[in-house]
């Protein structure tokens, strides 16, 4: 959800990778209804693990609550975004949840000078 938010909001002005130290093996189907219901089509995701590339890449390595097996790579900017996981969640609470990735990652951008959508 985050990176459709990045690349809806953002209008490609900002770039970014998704992945996870321990992905699903595929996109949450309620994650993608509620992105759906404001226009943002994350169907064609797929889960996957984190490279290193990834990480030396990136300007911002944002980590939703992976504890010790986040990916570090000295000098990079971090943030941890407390999110609640929506594996399992109803539709009602992944709208929320939803949500708030949207606000997290409009202030990423803000931070980044990013034109927002």
């Amino acid at each position: 959800m985050a990176l459709g938010w990045l690349e809806h909001l953002s209008r490609g002005a900002a770039l970014g990778f998704s992945g996870g130290s321990e992905p699903a093996t595929t996109v949450n189907p309620v994650a993608t209804e509620a992105m759906a219901e404001v226009g943002i089509d994350i169907s064609g995701s797929g889960p996957r693990r984190w490279t290193d590339s990834d990480l030396h890449e990136a300007d911002v390595v944002i980590t939703m609550g992976c504890g010790d097996s986040c990916p570090f790579v000295p000098g990079k900017r971090y943030e941890d975004w407390p999110v609640e996981d929506p594996a399992g969640q109803p539709l009602e609470r992944v709208r929320a949840i939803r949500d708030d990735i949207k606000e997290r990652v409009e202030s990423l951008l803000r931070s980044l000078d990013v034109p927002i959508a």
